[in-house]
This record gives structure tokens, C-alpha cells and sequence, in this order.
């Protein structure tokens, strides 16, 4: 690939140079969402906690990695802010408030971008921001799919005149947006599985552990019959979102839970497990706890048995899923969306077709090492192999946006990555 800088001789003529991808230190501007502070522990925050994730792995990887955010946000590393808060929650109305903080974010997120050291934005949502024309910054955008391709706002027609690189987080979900657009990559989910604690032996008896947003696709009225049927302890942690479905949902699940105990505001100290998971778990067969911080979940996902994910939807990927397998808990799931992707059934857990097939796996837990799950996350799913992966397609992407922008000149090298 060619470019052309000043020349050191006269500042104005015009000299190629050739730079080769492998070994570049990018610099990459994250534009990070606005549902919640990022980096902060305050329960439901998937989209939020890829952001940092792939912050810090790019960091450690040796790249500049900046992350446009709100001043609520407590993340690591270097930050450019934009507003003074975020919304605050993943429902919220379309108010001319809310509006106004989002324009507000992607413009001075814009600002920063024209100080000329930023080779590439990466985002994750806002693409109506950037059809308008009211986004539309001098570099590459990377715009990581994280919702089905039903919800995404996409229209075949405007993505093509687009300079968007669209990145799927499964094989799965890269084919439901094919007819729309064939994304650019695939990149797995990743997390460091030293933010989790593990268990050394699996664990016999003890309850099972469903954790997620309230929801029928999410199928918690599956894993209470999975419960009742096998004689088991289930623990159902997770928000009700501002929506009339799921409040719905949640009010048919009422009359089948045994207790309601909210550990929400229970700070995890050394004695949690004895003083909160043991009483939580004698309360009833059946326990409702609420929505739980990142400490907390860490917790609970460390002492069950296994993780319940009996969706009935095509989840587009399932971070919970690597967090229990972190933390040395198998997984229970149903063979939808991504699944199968992840969980490495009878090492890591099982995935299944049927209810029959999942009460059937339910006696074969304590036969999966804890330790082979948590080396699992660790090979295939770790933010520096998701961080990789995003690197080199950034380089790519550079590429191919210089080959379509034959104007465009991109700046000298600052250096090379580290180690």
C-alpha cells in the first residue's frame, strides 16, 4: 500500500511511502455507549463491558486505545469525555433530553477526530447518526453488531453507500444479517478470566444459577421446570426491563417462585458465600434475587452447580455463558443462536435440543472439570485473542478505506507495537 506525506526536504512536495499493516500502533477512538457508565459494576452492561474489554486489550497489546464516554464512566486507561452522564438504562423514551445527550456525544466525539491522530473509530451503535450524514468522521468506521439483525435499523439500500465496516459477533449472527449486509469479520466475544474466581472441584448438590434480563426469549419459566423436574435449587438473577412484555412476563413467573430476596445492595465481602448465598438458597426451591453487580454475579456463578441458558431465541452471542465458564461452571443450554459456538458440549457443558435432553445432562455436571472450563475461556475467548483480531481488522479495514478514498492521505507512522 502507498501514501504520501510531506517531504522532510520543502514541507510541500509529495513523496510516496510504503507501510506495511502487520506491527502498526494504531490509534483507535471508541465511541462507547451511553446506556450505562463504562467500567462501572452496576449489573446489566454486556454491550458496556465489550467496550472496555477491547479497550484494555487493545492497551495491552501495545495500541492507543481511546474511549469517547460520559463523565460517569470509571475506565481504564485514556478517555475523551463528552457529556456529563449517561442515560443510565438500557429502556428509556425517546425524549428530546435523550436526544440531545447522544448529538451531544457524537459531536464532540467528532471534535475529536479532526486532531488528526485517530486511524479508526470503532462503534456500536448510532448507525442512523451516520446515514444522516450528522456523523460522518475523516477515518474508517468498525460498527460491532451486537443486536439481531430484526433490531438493528438496517436498511440494504443505505449500508452499501456507507463507508461502515460491519464486524458480527458469531458465525450465527453473520448469517441472519447476510441478506442485509455480509459482514466484514467475525470476532468472538472475549474476557480475562483473572477478573474471575474459580473453583478447583465441581460442585455436587448446591443449586443451579440462571442470570439475564427477565425475559420470555431468555425462557426462566424454562429453567423453573427444569427445576421442579429434577428437584433442584434454581436462583434467577437478573433485571425486569421498562418494557410491558416483560413485566408481563415476569408477573406469570411470580406465582412459581418461592421467594424474593433482593441481595442487589449486598456488598461481597470474604464471608458472602455464608452469610448471603447460603441463606439466599434456603429461603426456597425457587428464588428470585434480583439484579446483581459484577462481584456479586461472580459469586454466585462460582458456587453453583451449573448456569441455566435455556433461550428460545437466536441470541447473537451469550457473555454469560464465558462468565460462568470462567469462574469453573458448566453450562445448561438449548442449541439457538450462538450457542454452540461457545460452549464445548461434554467438556464445558452441555448443549441440548429438548427439554428431556436437558433434564437427561442435568445428572452429568459433576462430571465436568472446572478447570477445563475455565481453560476453554481462556484459549479461545480471552480480550487479548478478541483484541487481536479487532487490530487486524482495523488494519484491513484502513486499507481497503484508502483504496476506496483515493484522496485521502493517511498519516506517517508513529511507531510499531511493542513486544
Amino acid at each position: 500500500m502507498s501514501t504520501l506525506v510531506l517531504s522532510e526536504q520543502d514541507g510541500l512536495a509529495l513523496l510516496p511511502l510504503t507501510l506495511e499493516p502487520e506491527g502498526r500502533r494504531l490509534t483507535v477512538l471508541h465511541i462507547g455507549t451511553l446506556n450505562k457508565p463504562i467500567g462501572t459494576d452496576l449489573g446489566y452492561n454486556p454491550i458496556e463491558t465489550i467496550v472496555e474489554n477491547i479497550h484494555r486489550g487493545l492497551r495491552s497489546c501495545g495500541h492507543r486505545s481511546i474511549v469517547a464516554c460520559s463523565a460517569d464512566a470509571r475506565i481504564s486507561g485514556e478517555r475523551h469525555v463528552t457529556v456529563p452522564r449517561s442515560l443510565g438504562n438500557y429502556v428509556c423514551d425517546d425524549t428530546a433530553e435523550r436526544r440531545d445527550l447522544i448529538e451531544r456525544h457524537l459531536s464532540a466525539a467528532l471534535d475529536r477526530t479532526t486532531m488528526g491522530d485517530v486511524d479508526i473509530i470503532h462503534m456500536h451503535e448510532w448507525v442512523d447518526y451516520i446515514y444522516d450524514g450528522s456523523f460522518n468522521p475523516p477515518v474508517p468506521i468498525v460498527m460491532t453488531l451486537h443486536v439481531p439483525a430484526s433490531a438493528s435499523g438496517l436498511r440494504r439500500d443505505l449500508v452499501a453507500k456507507q463507508s461502515v465496516y460491519f464486524v458480527a459477533i458469531s458465525d450465527s449472527q453473520s448469517a441472519e444479517y447476510a441478506p442485509i449486509v455480509k459482514p466484514w469479520a467475525t470476532v468472538h466475544h472475549g474476557i480475562d478470566i483473572n477478573d474471575f474466581p474459580c473453583k478447583t472441584t465441581p460442585t455436587r448438590g448446591g443449586y443451579l444459577f440462571m442470570i439475564g434480563r427477565v425475559s420470555r426469549v431468555k425462557g426462566q419459566d424454562r429453567a423453573i421446570e427444569l427445576a421442579r423436574r429434577t428437584g433442584s435449587t434454581l436462583v434467577i438473577a437478573g433485571c425486569v426491563q421498562n418494557k410491558s412484555d416483560d413485566a408481563a412476563f415476569f408477573a406469570g413467573l411470580e406465582p412459581s417462585l418461592d421467594a424474593c430476596v433482593d441481595v442487589s445492595r449486598v456488598p461481597v465481602e470474604a464471608d458472602y458465600f455464608e452469610r448471603v448465598i447460603q441463606p439466599v438458597v434456603g429461603s426456597g426451591q425457587i428464588v428470585y434475587i434480583g439484579e446483581l453487580g459484577g462481584d456479586q454475579k461472580k459469586q454466585w456463578y462460582r458456587h453453583a452447580r451449573a448456569t441455566l441458558f435455556p433461550i428460545r431465541w437466536r441470541e447473537p452471542f451469550g457473555l454469560v455463558l464465558l462468565e460462568s465458564m470462567a469462574c469453573g461452571t458448566p453450562v445448561l443450554a438449548f442449541d439457538e443462536g450462538a450457542v454452540s459456538e461457545i460452549v464445548a458440549t461434554g467438556r464445558t457443558g452441555f448443549v441440548v435440543n429438548s427439554m428431556e435432553e436437558m433434564v437427561a445432562a442435568e445428572a452429568h455436571l459433576a462430571s465436568l472439570d472446572p478447570q477445563a472450563c475455565r481453560r476453554h475461556v481462556g484459549t479461545h475467548f480471552s480480550t487479548t485473542r478478541m483484541a487481536t483480531r479487532y487490530a487486524d481488522i482495523y488494519h484491513e479495514v484502513i486499507s481497503d478505506y484508502h483504496r476506496r478514498q483515493p484522496g485521502f492521505h493517511e498519516r506517517p507512522l508513529l511507531g510499531t507495537v511493542a513486544g
